[in-house]
């Protein structure tokens, strides 16, 4: 098993909750947000220069969008972020009311767009899993979720992975790319609670799954279902990674300082950083949303 430990900073430590990376190769950018703080950061990962957009909810996860800008999740529902002022193409009713938010997302290589929601309490059961087609309407795909997490799909575009993050497992789903439904779920991975609780997700070239773990301190990659390289980190709480870069063979990260102890944000001056490490494979770029 490979680690590496060689790991560079981005982007100082600071965000609150920083999440949802994701590379926009025409310009060159790392895409990510502070979900609690309302921001949408565009990052030039060459001089680590940051442009911030403001949103007015708190925002789970953005993807590019074929027409321009991004797609984002905010606490109500689904939004487009542009040129203008962020607006809303899509709501879903009950989130603020039940203190539920939106946690992670991505697009499916069809160009729709899939997102996990949250409570805020972390309660048990109270999430689910959504997606919104490209004609902006909305479905929700799964129930009964605590942490709607990482989401990716293999190259065939027939399997797509899953992390509820307290179950301690990824899960894999039979993907169908033209209705986008879902069917017989499994497990192809199950992580000991001892090495972090998974997060965020991306997807390589060859297949691998790189996941976040929260608490753990590394990013794990598990091919075939066996963790086969680790990337270990000077913060505790990674939240999500994504492949960019020219050559896609940098794998960037994003981490937490929130809920750290005023000792551990001593301890960990990175906290809340998006860090950089080149782990020997390249990624595959994110499907952008095509409504």
């Amino acid at each position: 098993m490979a680690r590496f430990d060689h790991v560079e900073v981005v982007v100082p430590g600071g965000a609150q909750l920083g999440e949802g990376p994701v590379w926009d190769a025409e310009r060159g950018l790392l895409a990510w947000v502070d979900i609690p703080a309302r921001l949408v950061h565009l990052t030039d990962p060459r001089s680590g220069a940051t442009r911030s957009i403001e949103v007015p909810l708190d925002v789970g996860a953005v993807a590019l969008r074929t027409s321009g800008g991004f797609v984002a999740a905010l606490q109500d529902g689904f939004w487009v972020i542009d040129d203008g002022p962020p607006r809303r193409i899509a709501e879903v009713p009950g989130t603020l009311e039940a203190g539920i938010r939106f946690n992670d997302g991505a697009c499916d290589p069809d160009g729709r767009f899939w997102a996990g929601t949250m409570a805020y309490d972390q309660r048990t059961g109270a999430a689910s899993l959504y997606r919104l087609d490209v004609d902006g309407s909305v479905h929700r795909m799964l129930d009964g979720l605590t942490i709607g997490n990482g989401l990716a799909w293999d190259a065939s575009g027939r399997v797509m992975y899953y992390i509820d993050t307290p179950t301690h497992r990824i899960d894999a789903f039979a993907f169908d790319p033209a209705s986008g439904s879902l069917s017989d779920r499994r497990t192809v991975v199950r992580i000991p609670p001892g090495s972090g609780a998974p997060d965020g997700m991306t997807i390589d070239a060859e297949g691998g799954l790189w996941v976040a773990l929260w608490g753990g301190a590394a990013v794990h990659r598990y091919l075939d279902g066996n963790l086969d390289r680790v990337v270990d980190l000077p913060v505790t709480q990674p939240t999500s990674a994504t492949f960019g870069g020219a050559g896609l063979d940098e794998l960037f990260i994003t981490s937490a300082s929130t809920g750290l102890s005023p000792q551990q944000r001593r301890d960990q001056p990175l906290a809340g950083a998006v860090l950089r490490v080149r782990p020997g494979v390249r990624g595959v770029l994110a499907s952008p949303y095509a409504g």
